[in-house]
């Protein structure tokens, strides 16, 4: 072992246990984010200071979204005690989450467990009620449907949100970030780095940070205009900005504003901006009930006609016929599990 791993003088000796309840398709990178920030506190310092478990609810290994499964896996009713419950979610997370789940996770909140969420494990607190007026994060592909299906949630674009007993979180290696910030809170700011140097992370990113910022990744930190300009436009996809307003805000002109979306996204702004409330709308269409008309208003278009064929356009079949093919995909599953 490194002879720098030691432990902080002063650092608490409390054991904590964690347990994390899989969904069927949960995404396994969230999970492994998480255990291995808890098995590393522990490496550096030198104490079993985190304890953690796997559950289901019937204590079967439940399949990742990439097809593996992790044992050992116990039964939820059988954990025993437990400091945190976090929810595992991950695709398709709405089929499961059954009556059955729902009713537990409402008994360890009577029992009042403190109670966690990763990706999109949240949808599950949400769906029981567990979230009502509380601050929270979900996976930024899910945040619009949940925010218009459960008012009461207070969601937030942060990586990750803890209010009072909640504790919740994207997905990805956000979850990380989450244990680091739970780790410093329990064992002292000094452990935080160490772990951090063996994770060979650059940058320890706290719930200020936000999970997604449109065009950040694609291309890099140096074009805040245009970063800006995107951001902008994602906060206005209800009642659309023109593009001189967005350049007025950024601060440059709207030629300028052409150039950097020409160049650096090889798409002029309004053919970004159109498609990214596309891409909203459809994100609307298969993951609500609200109708087409609704939907066609909450992405800043005048009339369903214009939706539809705007939508034809960049995704090749109407909004009604995108919704009718995920109804029928979704019957099918279900009753191929049954079979």
């Amino acid at each position: 072992m490194n002879d720098r791993l030691k432990a902080p003088a002063g650092a608490a000796s409390q054991t904590h246990r964690f347990v994390f309840l899989t969904l069927p398709n949960y995404t396994m990178i969230a999970l492994a984010s998480a255990v291995d920030a808890l098995r590393m506190a522990n490496r550096v310092t030198r104490r079993d200071v985190y304890h953690w478990s796997l559950a289901t609810l019937d204590g079967q290994p439940a399949s990742a979204s990439n097809g593996l499964s992790m044992a050992p896996t116990v039964a939820l009713d059988q954990i025993g005690p437990a400091d945190i419950v976090f929810v595992v979610g991950g695709v398709q997370v709405e089929r499961a989450v059954t009556p059955g789940l729902l009713a537990a996770l409402r008994r360890l909140a009577q029992r009042r467990v403190p109670l966690g969420a990763l990706c999109t494990g949240g949808y599950a607190l949400a769906k029981a009620g567990l979230l009502d007026k509380y601050k929270a994060v979900i996976h930024w592909e899910n945040m619009s449907s949940l925010r218009e299906e459960f008012p009461r949630v207070e969601f937030s674009d942060q990586l990750f949100a803890i209010d009072r007993d909640r504790y919740t979180c994207t997905g990805g290696v956000a979850p990380l970030d989450l244990m680091l910030h739970i780790i410093k809170e329990h064992l002292g700011r000094d452990i935080v780095p160490l772990i951090s140097e063996q994770f060979i992370l650059d940058r320890i990113r706290n719930d200020q940070d936000r999970q997604h910022i449109p065009l950040q990744a694609r291309v890099g930190l140096f074009h805040e205009n245009l970063i800006e300009a995107a951001a902008l436009m994602e906060a206005n996809i209800e009642e659309p900005l023109s593009l001189d307003e967005i350049a007025a805000l950024v601060g440059v002109s709207r030629r300028q504003i052409e150039r950097l979306f020409k160049r650096y996204v090889g798409q002029v702004p309004t053919k970004y901006y159109l498609d990214m409330r596309l891409r909203r709308s459809r994100e609307l269409l298969l993951q609500t009930a609200m109708s087409i008309m609704e939907i066609a208003v909450a992405c800043g278009f005048q009339s369903p006609p214009h939706f539809s064929k705007c939508y034809r356009n960049l995704f090749g079949h109407t909004p009604s016929a995108e919704r009718q093919g995920s109804r029928a995909q979704a019957f099918a599953s279900r009753s191929a599990a049954l079979a």
